[in-house]
């Protein structure tokens, strides 16, 4: 497997990092993160669930989908430590998946479109392919520890929550969905190594163009000192000057 045409690794691992994206991006805005169930021993009454995001909460009784308290600032008061890290790590996840995807769509795209033999004055300005998908695979490799520490930490800190209080506390399917987005960009970093990998052997440096040199610029290198050494004084046009008596 080449690098220079797009395989279906690369393909793969671009649709892969855009589905995990947009499941974390779903984990983000569901309030589905954790759930605190209220009981009721009076038969007139319903009981409460209240579901807990990391932006909103709403409750609700059972069997109704209408939120009874819908708290749209709860974001601002979020009381439970693992819920206020997950504020920040997981945006920041995100954004760096982005950018994992901005540069593996670049290097698809000079894969595809560059031509073979770029001009010799921007050579050294052009980057190679396989270098954006390397630095692609390490960014969604650091979005999936991102991602997936305080997503884990969610379910150790419920059980915390249960021993401390009541154990009416259980975690919902954000967190599931969390997890399986940090999966997929592992999954995605770990194609892009193995498409790398396989583009060792070329002789091109790390950030340069897939070529060594442009054909052309062959014609131009210049001779080595020892051939130059070797020239006659007939070759070389030494001005003499001579004395007359």
């Amino acid at each position: 497997m080449g690098c220079r045409d797009v395989h279906a690794a690369t393909v793969l691992a671009f649709l892969s990092g855009t589905a995990s994206v947009a499941g974390l991006l779903a984990a983000v805005l569901l309030p589905n993160w954790r759930q605190m169930r209220l009981y009721t021993f009076n038969k007139n009454e319903r009981n409460v669930t209240i579901y807990t995001g990391l932006w909103i909460k709403c409750a609700r009784f059972d069997g109704s989908r209408d939120c009874v308290i819908y708290d749209p600032q709860w974001y601002t008061a979020v009381d439970q430590l693992d819920l206020r890290v997950l504020q920040f790590a997981l945006p920041l996840s995100m954004l760096t998946a982005v950018s994992a995807l901005f540069l593996c769509l670049i290097g698809m795209c000079n894969t595809a479109f560059v031509s073979s033999v770029p001009n010799i004055k921007l050579a050294k300005c052009l980057v190679n392919s396989a270098g954006c998908h390397l630095v692609a695979g390490l960014l969604f490799l650091l979005a999936c520890a991102i991602c997936l520490t305080p997503s884990i930490w969610v379910i150790f800190y419920n059980n915390y929550l249960n021993r401390k209080y009541e154990p009416v506390f259980s975690f919902d399917i954000s967190v599931f969905i969390a997890i399986a987005s940090a999966g997929g960009l592992f999954f995605t970093s770990v194609l892009l190594f193995l498409w790398y990998c396989a583009c060792k052997s070329l002789p091109s440096p790390f950030w340069q163009p897939l070529y060594s040199h442009a054909p052309s610029m062959h014609s131009y290198a210049s001779q080595p000192y020892s051939a130059r050494s070797r020239l006659s004084a007939i070759e070389i046009d030494i001005p003499v000057v001579t004395h007359t008596s």
